[in-house]
């Protein structure tokens, strides 16, 4: 990618990037959730709330779900089949520990979709704050993981036609276009 003061999201041909990009919007609305917290107390459910509870809700219910699809049927898949004899268990731990660390995650976000449902509806201003918590802890662990172990790895290891093939596959999950 190239260097501007104007930041740029990446494109769909770089998808390690992408999937690095979206850490990025992950950090921003486990901080919106934060400040979300703060906010009820004082204001209700009022229409920042309530929006502020749709945009997060938006990008946890389909960006982090693009997200895991993308590590787990189009990088994990190639990665296992090219990683070299070296680091394959490694690599095995770390694909086992990310997968069963996703559906944590998204039993998590089932807990707290249904409070967020709540203050983006006006009907509570109510979000448990130990859930919030272990939400941005159990996040912020998965994303260290992966940002320092598998997607060094990753690059490192795959070639520009798995690259392009990546690129194509996660193109089509945001288009519509695959089966």
């Amino acid at each position: 990618m190239t260097e501007s003061l104007i930041p740029v999201a990446p494109a769909l041909d770089e998808p390690l990037e992408i999937l690095s990009a979206c850490h990025g919007r992950v950090r921003a609305n486990l901080q919106t959730l934060d400040r979300l917290i703060r906010w009820l107390p004082d204001h209700g459910a009022d229409k920042d709330a309530q929006q502020a509870a749709i945009n997060v809700m938006r990008y946890f219910n389909l960006g982090a779900m693009n997200h895991h699809q993308d590590e787990e049927e189009d990088l994990f898949p190639v990665l296992l089949e090219r990683c070299p004899a070296n680091v394959r268990q490694r690599i095995r731990r770390l694909v086992a520990w990310i997968k069963d660390d996703h559906r944590a995650l998204e039993a998590t976000w089932a807990q707290l979709r249904e409070q967020l449902v709540m203050v983006a509806s006006g009907d509570s201003d109510q979000l448990d704050a130990d859930v919030v918590a272990n939400f941005s802890a159990q996040y912020l662990n998965h994303l260290d993981r992966e940002d320092n172990e598998l997607f060094p790895l990753a690059a490192n290891i795959l070639t520009d036609a798995d690259i392009r093939q990546m690129s194509e596959r996660m193109r089509a999950r945001r288009t519509g276009s695959h089966q």
